[in-house]
């Protein structure tokens, strides 16, 4: 957390060289799926489904629970086709697949057990490499889980700021269209939410140094 950002990985981006036609193409299915054609909403379907899925399941830690949200992501765009008034459509169904998982979250009232399940054992980190010490190795997967324990400790709205941010590499205007408050809003929730972290994770601050 050298830098202010959360190191728990950043989002693959291989959107620059595909943006424009992607977009180009989203918004053509948009526009066939108002005119009836339902196939076209299909697409849009399988063309986001996995991306907003793991964008979800950063949120609801249950398998199911984010198929579900995500499927009523895609249920209430369609249902509201005629609201959309252009931009990014991998912005407009992000933004309504995390409202839905935010919403789930507030009504659990509890705390979820794992914001970020692939931390659950070490089988999401690398090969060890020859060189690497076991101590080394060891020490990371204990920062990585004190991490995701106080993650865990945030208000959802500022958990789900973070995770756009620092995990799913999302710029500060891309958070504000998805959760649909101001970019003001977003980074103060980022801000609150890195010194909260900074507290929680204070008793542990030898896993930090170096």
């Amino acid at each position: 957390m050298a830098d202010g950002r959360v190191s728990t990985g950043a989002r693959a981006d291989d959107r620059p060289g595909a943006d424009a036609l992607g977009q180009t193409m989203d918004l053509a299915l948009i526009e066939e799926a108002r005119g009836g054609r339902l196939e076209a909403f299909n697409e849009l379907v399988s063309r986001h489904q996995d991306h907003l899925f793991g964008l979800v399941y950063r949120l609801v830690p249950d398998r199911d629970q984010a198929a579900d949200v995500v499927q009523e992501a895609f249920f209430s765009a369609y249902k509201n086709l005629a609201s959309f008034r252009g931009g990014s459509v991998r912005g407009w169904l992000g933004r309504i697949a995390v409202n839905g998982a935010m919403d789930l979250q507030r009504s659990r009232r509890r705390r979820p057990s794992q914001p970020y399940p692939e931390f659950e054992d070490d089988s999401w980190q690398p090969p060890t490499q020859p060189e690497e010490e076991p101590e080394s190795r060891v020490l990371a997967g204990e920062r990585t889980k004190a991490l995701a324990r106080a993650l865990a400790d945030l208000p959802v709205e500022q958990r789900s700021c973070i995770v756009l941010f620092d995990v799913e590499g999302y710029g500060y205007s891309e958070i504000a269209e998805i959760v649909h408050v101001e970019v003001g809003t977003v980074k103060s929730r980022i801000h609150r939410g890195r010194l909260a972290l900074r507290n929680a994770l204070a008793g542990n601050r030898e896993l930090f140094r170096g």
